[in-house]
This record gives C-alpha cells, sequence and structure tokens, in this order.
C-alpha cells in the first residue's frame, strides 16, 4: 500500500530523511516509491490497520511534515489526467456511505499552475458521483491533492500538530537566551537520531536544554552537561516544566562525568565562534577533547548527531566515528549549519 507524507518547505533534505528514520524506528517494512518537492510516497509492507496504526505514531512524532496520506494514485499533475483518475477510482478503502468528504488542493510552489478551488470542485463532484456526500465544514474524511511535479492523490489517515512546536518557542519557555535551535528542528534531530523510548540521551553543550526537552517529551531519559551555572540552573527549569526525566550537570563538555559506553544517543549543538563562555584552551581543543568523550560514553552501535559551523571531519576520524549522513541547513546569508550522523561501531 502506498502512503505520502507531505513535507514542510522549510530544509530541502532533512523532513525526508525525518520521515524515514521514524519509519525505521517504528520497525515498518518498505521502499520509496517516489520522491519529489515537499513529498515522499513511499510503498508499505503489512496489515494496513496495523500500519496506519504505526502511522499515527509516526504523526506525533515527526516535526518537519504536514499531512500522512493513504494514496489513491501518483500521476502527472495535468487536470485531464487528474479527473479521468478521480472518475476511475475505487475509494471504497478511503470512506464509507455513512462518512462525509471534503477535497483540499494544495500546490506546492510553482510546481503547478493549476487552480486549486477548480480542481477541489471538479474531484469533489467526480466522488460525489460515486455515491457519497461531501460537508465542507465538518468532513469525516478528507481527500487531498498534493501539486508538485507530480500530483499525489489520497486521503489524509494523520496530520502532524505543528502548533505544539510554536507552543514550545524558545522564548515561551520559562528560561529563554537567544541563539537556539528552533523545537521543530531540535524534534527533527531527535527523530534522525531513532530516540526510543527509555533511551538515555545525552548532550554535552545543552545550553537550555532545547534538544533535550524534544527527546524528553518523546520517552528518553535526557542528561544535560553545561559549563555556565546560569545556563545549567534555565536548562533545568526548561526540563521540568516539561516534565522529563532528566539528569542536569554543570560541567565541562571535554570531561563528561559519566562512564564509558552509558549512553543509547548523542545529540549536541557545539559552540562555535559564538558569543560563548569557552572552558577549553581553544575551539579546536574543546572540539578534539569533547568528539572523544562523546565517543566514550556512548554504546556501541549508538548515534550521534553533530550540529557544526566549521568542518568537523577531522575530530569525527580522530575520536573513530563513522559518519553515516551529512546535512546542510542554510540559516541566512552568512551562516550554514552541517548537521551529521554519526555512528560509533558496534
Amino acid at each position: 500500500m502506498l502512503y505520502a507524507f507531505e513535507l514542510s518547505g522549510e530544509h530541502d533534505e532533512l523532513p525526508r530523511a525525518e520521515v524515514l528514520a521514524c519509519l525505521d524506528l517504528v520497525e515498518l517494512e518498505y521502499e520509496e516509491s517516489d520522491y519529489f518537492d515537499q513529498c515522499l510516497v513511499v510503498d508499505i509492507k503489512g496489515d494496513p490497520q496495523e500500519v496506519e496504526s504505526k502511522l499515527d505514531y509516526v504523526a506525533e512524532r515527526v516535526a518537519m511534515a504536514h499531512h500522512i496520506l493513504k494514496v489513491i494514485d501518483v500521476c502527472p499533475a495535468d487536470v485531464d489526467t487528474i479527473l479521468e483518475i478521480a472518475e476511475k477510482a475505487d475509494v471504497s478503502e478511503h470512506i464509507n456511505k455513512e462518512q462525509k468528504y471534503v477535497v483540499r488542493a494544495k500546490r506546492i510552489k510553482h510546481n503547478s499552475t493549476i487552480v486549486c478551488a477548480d480542481m477541489e470542485k471538479r474531484v469533489g463532484g467526480a466522488i460525489y458521483r460515486k455515491g457519497f456526500n461531501a460537508n465542507l465544514k465538518h468532513p469525516d474524511v478528507e481527500f487531498r491533492l498534493i501539486l508538485s511535479e507530480k500530483c499525489v492523490i489520497g486521503s489524509i489517515i494523520a496530520s502532524v500538530d505543528r502548533s505544539a512546536y510554536e507552543a514550545r518557542a524558545p522564548h515561551k519557555k520559562p528560561f529563554f537566551y537567544p541563539g537556539v535551535l528552533r523545537p521543530r528542528v531540535a524534534r527533527a534531530l531527535v527523530n534522525m537520531a531513532m530516540v526510543k523510548k527509555k533511551d538515555v540521551v545525552f548532550d554535552p553543550f545543552c545550553g537550555t536544554a532545547g534538544i533535550l526537552v524534544e527527546a524528553g517529551i518523546v520517552g528518553g531519559r535526557v542528561i544535560g552537561l553545561e559549563v555556565r551555572y546560569k545556563i545549567a540552573v534555565g536548562a533545568h527549569m526548561n526540563l521540568q516544566h516539561f516534565n522529563t526525566d532528566h539528569t542536569m550537570m554543570l560541567g565541562d563538555a571535554c570531561r563528561v562525568p559519566l562512564v564509558d559506553t552509558s549512553v543509547d544517543v548523542v545529540i549536541a549543538d557545539p559552540p562555535y565562534g559564538r558569543s560563548a563562555r569557552i572552558e577549553a584552551e581553544s575551539i579546536h581543543h574543546l572540539y578534539e577533547e569533547s568528539f572523544a568523550e562523546m565517543y566514550r560514553v556512548l554504546k556501541p552501535g549508538g548515534r550521534a548527531i553533530i550540529v557544526s559551523e566549521m568542518d568537523i571531519s577531522e575530530f569525527v576520524d580522530n575520536a573513530g566515528f563513522v559518519t553515516r549522513a551529512q546535512y546542510l541547513q542554510r540559516v541566512h546569508k552568512s551562516l550554514t549549519r552541517k548537521i551529521t550522523v554519526l555512528e560509533k561501531a558496534e
């Protein structure tokens, strides 16, 4: 069965990587079927009821997506083809006779010139002629057309509550300090690290604990280390506010007070030329020693995700990590973050 993820447009690669990591996390058997601007289509094997139960959980986890659709068809994004498919489609797996429906179309950037309102009306008419009734204000089923390089037609089975991330914006937390990752990016990192419930998640540069809050919300047992007393106290306030299972420590990332192979996941956003107090002799020394410490405390087979502006390949190699993926995130003209996914060999 084909399912489509309507991705956010805030990054070219991270939304897809986040979704695929979540599918791996819930142990679904799948193959990528199609990928284009803001839409990923996957072929998932298994009992549909079990699959969709797991996809409900994926929708609760992901940050960089809008909806998950059960796919009716993927076709060229032209009016005649879409209408022909709508007329012929068997929608019995998507709606029953007692349910009401609505049709919504979303045009992705400049990939299509189709008028969404017109297409909604005409596809809605095709479904009406199959014997179903529409209700524009209170539908039971939303049929959706994603108009990108191709058109994906399907029904929404789960939606992402993106407002929850806005409610956790840095300035809305009990303690705020500028220059931190936004919650959607932090959650994407947590998902790409495949954090499971009860996993021990360590951030040796935790700042105000934005990453650890997201890891704690999904059920991780989080440990934060911060060198600045005021920020460490604020991080504790934030972690406490969101009822996370957490331990907050004041200390130096070059000398981590944890035993060897004691954490499942490391996620870190180290200082890099920012206005930050650095206890180490230099940025180079900080990275060299902290990467060695992250490697030491991470369990074999564990993932580490590092956010940095600078080239970290020297520190990755010296510590012993294997690089699994790297993504660039352009923040503004003079700032591009590198998000590197690392693994400690088993």
